[in-house]
């Protein structure tokens, strides 16, 4: 939604990257015709998608290193989860494959980004154990 974004960059931002993410998968996937196989599926996938942005939302609001360190693996957990969804409904819809491999490759650098977030974290946890 776009009046609640601010004027940062916003390709560098990532809570509204997530949340674009969440918007644009929920607007695909209200467009597939359900079935008894792809009904969890689906549910499954704007789970995971939804609760990326949320957790990096909760990050960002953190109380503690611990607490915000805990929701960035929580971030990359729910992005690699999506992963996997998005690669269930690719097979069951393969006329929708181009589009699931975009949101998929979205998907694929969000891990990436919360995974250099967490080897970060875990560089400096280290350096701090060192030292004391």
């Amino acid at each position: 939604m776009e009046q609640f974004s601010n004027n940062k960059n916003r390709e560098y931002d990532l809570e509204e990257r997530t949340a674009k993410f969440s918007e644009d998968i929920i607007e695909f996937v209200r467009n597939i015709k359900r079935d008894d196989i792809n009904r969890n599926i689906i549910v499954q996938l704007a789970r995971a998608v939804t609760s990326i942005g949320a957790n990096y939302c909760e990050a960002n609001a953190s109380s503690s290193k611990r607490d915000f360190r805990n929701k960035i693996y929580i971030c990359k957990k729910e992005t690699n989860e999506a992963k996997y969804w998005l690669r269930i409904l690719a097979k069951h819809h393969p006329e929708l494959k181009e589009k699931i491999r975009n949101f998929w490759k979205e998907a694929h650098e969000l891990h990436l980004i919360f995974q250099k977030i967490t080897n970060t974290l875990d560089k400096k946890r280290k350096r701090l154990e060192i030292e004391n």
